[in-house]
């Protein structure tokens, strides 16, 4: 990933079901595109219609389960990392991460997942995705994770998964700020306004959020 350069030179291309894509990577011109909704690091923030989207896929399928299961108290997001293991560690450490910073909603990896991740290379660089039915995941780069401190990068994917969105302009000390900051940034921690809208999402706003995606899930 060519990230200095790359967040000073290009902009958001739109692709797919007309949302923007983003990435912690140099973005595909608009033709090279892929017909899906992308979340990642590529210098543009606000709470952007691609962010909310990946969201949305994981709420829609976290909702599906506890609908099925409404006696369940926590709020558990399942991932698969199996398609992922040069980041096995990474991931680990980013589950970690997240549900020591959080409370009210926990990571966990188990099967019938929720959303995964992959690996692999990518002229984008490393994003997180939805396919826009319901198919949420996280592309990890292999260029990109040798440039930039790859747990800071796998945190910063996996804070899209609890509802977070880009934020480049930010300092190294907002883990959404992502690539803006540049490679000597290795923080891989959230700060607490990050942690406090998370706790807001999956908490005051989950029971109306699960609703959205059960009525869209019907449809």
């Amino acid at each position: 990933m060519r990230m200095s350069s790359a967040l000073s030179a290009r902009s958001l291309t739109a692709v797919g079901l007309g949302v923007a894509a983003l990435g912690f990577g140099t973005v595909a011109p608009a033709t090279a595109a892929p017909a899906h909704v992308q979340a990642g690091y590529v210098a543009k923030s606000a709470e952007s219609d691609s962010s909310r989207a990946f969201f949305e896929a994981v709420l829609k399928s976290v909702a599906e389960k506890r609908a099925a299961n409404p006696g369940l108290a926590a709020v558990t997001v399942t991932y698969d990392a199996s398609a992922a293991p040069q980041f096995s560690e990474q991931i680990a450490r980013s589950t970690q991460i997240w549900n020591s910073a959080v409370s009210n909603v926990k990571l966990q990896e188990g099967s019938n997942a929720d959303f995964t991740y992959r690996e692999g290379n990518d002229p984008r660089g490393s994003y997180a995705s939805t396919d826009g039915h319901g198919n949420g995941y996280i592309f990890l780069d292999y260029q990109q994770n040798q440039e930039y401190d790859s747990t800071r990068v796998t945190a910063h994917e996996t804070g899209h998964v609890l509802g977070l969105p880009d934020h480049y302009e930010g300092p190294c000390s907002e883990l959404m700020s992502g690539g803006g900051p540049g490679p000597s940034c290795t923080n891989a921690q959230p700060d607490a306004n990050e942690r406090a809208k998370v706790e807001q999402l999956w908490a005051n706003g989950f029971a109306a959020a699960m609703d959205k995606a059960l009525h869209k899930s019907n449809h």
